[in-house]
């Protein structure tokens, strides 16, 4: 992490960009060079260019012979270079509004950057471990979950095809064949018990990984109040009696404005991301285990009366029980892709499903600010926010010419 401040001051000083707004650029956009693409637009390297802006504003800044966007040295003096080239040096959000054409990004640089500027190294490097730590405990508690589900249905399988042989020693007629289907079925029995033994030690792993995250969660819940952090922790956003159901911002969250086949809402966004109850509520009916349609899910009743039932969980807390009040923002999942589902998203929708949860006025309060839209430009200015003078122009279609930072997996 010290090289890496060494390399933001430096390429900063070159330009006359503040430092921190080069760090938090490079943590949003490949998380300090972890996760360096190709993004689904075709971004690259550590800063994220698209390669035909980088042939333009790319540099050889280490001078090697080569203008690498997968060099740290390179990418980051060339971020600095576009940001110059823009107006930094005069107005440092409406560079970055350049770099991608939203409020919200702007926002999370300049609240990330604050964070970055007002910390030493140690501290930027202990919010780093801390993001990394919870990273890893979701991820854990995804896969463990899926191992059990796997091994129940193994299980169930076989238990079935025990029930079929077992079956046939009732419908022998002859001795012979009576043993000889009971020796048959008991044999398979072993491969049953066996089967059990599994879906025992899935469970206890999964209640292991439980634990490792809820210890994360107690580590990070200090710094994720803090803003510019909280979207880094995926910390619930709040919006009076309303939360919006899944972390992570606008970054990696998304929704459309329809569903496929009748009103729902299918909110994208990486597995393992947090589910939250959405206002205080009381749980009517939880499944844990996955059922073939709507996977791992609750249908709980809000406050003001209405009935949601959330779909697709990786996993649901143990918590989670019929009966059960809920918290507005208690952290009731993680994201997931059980049941009939294409990819990781949470399924949301009222019960009946007579109206989109998008139209309602708490959901769209959150466009911008917890989530963007998928299937239309999210509004650059929110309510409340004063009207911001543009110099650039919003090409919806191309991307040529403009840096267009992204991690997005849509």
């Amino acid at each position: 992490m010290n090289g890496l401040r060494q390399l933001w001051q430096q390429a900063g000083a070159a330009y006359g960009i503040p430092w921190n707004v080069l760090a938090a650029i490079n943590k949003i956009e490949s998380n300090f060079g972890g996760n360096m693409g190709p993004s689904s637009a075709g971004a690259v390297g550590w800063m994220q260019f698209m390669p035909s802006t980088w042939l333009r504003w790319g540099v050889d800044a280490d001078a090697d012979g080569i203008a690498d966007p997968w060099n740290p040295t390179d990418a980051v003096y060339a971020a600095a270079r576009y940001l110059a080239a823009s107006g930094g040096q005069s107005d440092i959000s409406r560079s970055i509004f350049s770099y991608n054409h939203a409020d919200w990004y702007v926002r999370e640089v300049l609240d990330l950057a604050r964070v970055y500027g007002n910390g030493t190294v140690a501290q930027t490097a202990d919010l780093q471990q801390l993001q990394a730590t919870l990273d890893k405990a979701r991820a854990g508690v995804v896969a463990a979950n899926e191992e059990l589900v796997a091994a129940q249905g193994r299980e169930e399988s076989l238990r079935s095809t025990s029930q079929r042989l077992h079956a046939k020693v009732e419908e022998a007629a002859l001795l012979s064949d009576r043993l000889t289907a009971e020796r048959n079925a008991v044999l398979f029995d072993v491969r049953l018990d066996n089967a059990g033994v599994a879906v025992e030690r899935a469970q206890t792993a999964l209640e292991q990984a439980q634990a490792g995250l809820r210890t994360a969660q107690q580590h990070a819940q200090a710094p994720s109040f803090a803003p510019g952090v909280g979207t880094l922790m995926s910390a619930p956003s709040y919006d009076g009696q309303w939360v919006f159901p899944v972390g992570g911002g606008p970054e990696v969250v998304s929704a459309a404005h329809t569903h496929h086949d009748y009103p729902a809402v299918d909110i994208a966004a990486p597995a393992g991301s947090p589910v939250y109850a959405i206002s205080n509520a009381v749980v009517l009916n939880a499944w844990h285990a996955s059922d073939p349609r709507c996977g791992i899910g609750m249908t709980i009743r809000t406050a003001d009366g209405q009935v949601w039932t959330y779909c697709h969980l990786a996993v649901l807390d143990p918590s989670v029980l019929d009966g059960v009040s809920l918290s507005a923002g208690s952290q009731i999942g993680l994201v997931g892709s059980t049941g009939h589902a294409t990819g990781p998203h949470l399924h949301l929708q009222l019960q009946p499903p007579t109206t989109y949860p998008q139209y309602q006025p708490w959901f769209q309060s959150f466009a911008g600010k917890a989530f963007r839209w998928q299937d239309a430009p999210t509004p650059l200015e929110l309510a409340g926010d004063p009207p911001a003078r543009r110099v650039f122009t919003v090409v919806p279609e191309s991307r040529d010419g403009v840096v267009a930072f992204t991690r997005s997996g849509d």
